[in-house]
């Protein structure tokens, strides 16, 4: 096995089965209370949750995010996976196709072939990106079928990695280069730290105009590697578990910028409709939720899998009945008090850059 197999071996496991949360720090999505309405005038069986992004149509505003690949386990999660987004309506993320670049294990992302309508987002570290043509890029994202392409950002992973990257300077150069020449859109992705108002006013000048917040308070990646690391990177990863902004302070800044982004995905810890709900009444138009997904799926196979996520689907659909909210664009308007740490946090910038 590769060193990028065993790693991605390595990060299924540990997702799967590990003690790789956040412990303190919390995705404050639970600061934000949306107000009841007693009289909706709405039947709960006409609510429309379709939006669309990347122009394709989904029938809800859910991602089954990014995780994995590179492996014979990731071929048949990610091919499972896929094929219920498809048969939902849901969009679906590739993990990492790093491992695509030296020719490894390509089957193992391919899975256009189960999900042939659905909205397929590939993914690049900016890294990896920074040291590759345009035409080799755009070949990675045609070779899977990706409507879209996510360059994930992961300065805090990567330092605590044994053997990751440590030089992120021409990010912001090559993401410019990608939005300007890539024939699909390029989707800003941070993995588990989110964006922070600085963070998000830089790519909205680079010409980013759709990004993935990945906030703090679900998987620390942080955390995964310093399972995996040696003695003096695991104090590192120790002392930077709890890193990042909070899922809902990284939509609220990402909705505060300008100039606006036309596509704010909310991964990070959105495990409940209710949490979809609260994410999107910030300003998010879509969620994605990645290792909830997982352990249903290993815990229950594709029957869980599915199961969980016609669950997160029910109650996103009860909670916009309960706000009044016809469609997406109505709950993205919906009203809602911001209590507590949340509320602070978006204080301390006024939401602003």
């Amino acid at each position: 096995m590769t060193d990028i197999a065993g790693r991605k071996a390595d990060h299924l496991e540990l997702c799967a089965t590990g003690d790789v949360g956040f412990r303190a720090k919390t995705t404050r999505l639970e600061d934000v209370e949306l107000v009841h309405d007693s009289l909706p005038e709405l039947a709960l069986d006409e609510i429309d949750a379709s939006v669309t992004v990347f122009g394709k149509r989904l029938r809800a505003p859910l991602f089954i995010a990014a995780m994995t690949g590179g492996t014979d386990r990731a071929r048949e999660i990610n091919r499972e996976l896929a094929s219920i987004a498809e048969e939902r309506g849901y969009g679906f993320g590739l993990g990492s196709q790093r491992a695509m670049l030296g020719g490894e294990r390509v089957d193992t992302f391919e899975v256009r072939a189960v999900a042939p309508t659905t909205v397929l987002l590939g993914n690049l570290g900016v890294v990896q990106a920074r040291a590759l043509g345009t035409a080799q890029i755009a070949d990675l994202a045609a070779r899977v079928g990706a409507d879209a392409l996510c360059i994930h950002l992961n300065p805090a992973q990567e330092i605590v990695q044994a053997g990751g990257d440590r030089d992120f300077k021409g990010a912001i150069a090559t993401l410019e280069r990608l939005v300007e020449e890539l024939p699909i859109p390029v989707v800003a992705k941070e993995t588990g730290c989110g964006l922070g108002p600085r963070a998000a006013a830089k790519l909205a000048r680079a010409g980013v105009r759709h990004v993935d917040v990945s906030g703090a308070g679900g998987t620390s990646w942080v955390a995964v590697e310093a399972e995996r690391a040696t003695a003096g990177a695991r104090a590192l990863g120790d002392a930077l578990r709890e890193w990042g902004v909070p899922t809902a302070a990284a939509v609220a800044f990402a909705r505060a910028t300008r100039p606006r982004f036309r596509t704010i995905i909310a991964t990070g810890g959105v495990g409940t409709g209710l949490d979809a709900a609260r994410a999107i009444a910030l300003g998010a138009h879509a969620v994605g939720i990645a290792r909830p997904v997982l352990q249903a799926f290993v815990g229950g196979g594709r029957a869980g899998a599915r199961a969980f996520l016609e669950g997160v689907e029910a109650e996103l659909r009860a909670v916009m009945l309960l706000v009044g909210a016809a469609n997406v664009e109505e709950l993205r308007k919906a009203p809602r008090v911001i209590r507590g740490e949340l509320r602070r946090w978006i204080e301390l910038t006024g939401g602003r850059r």
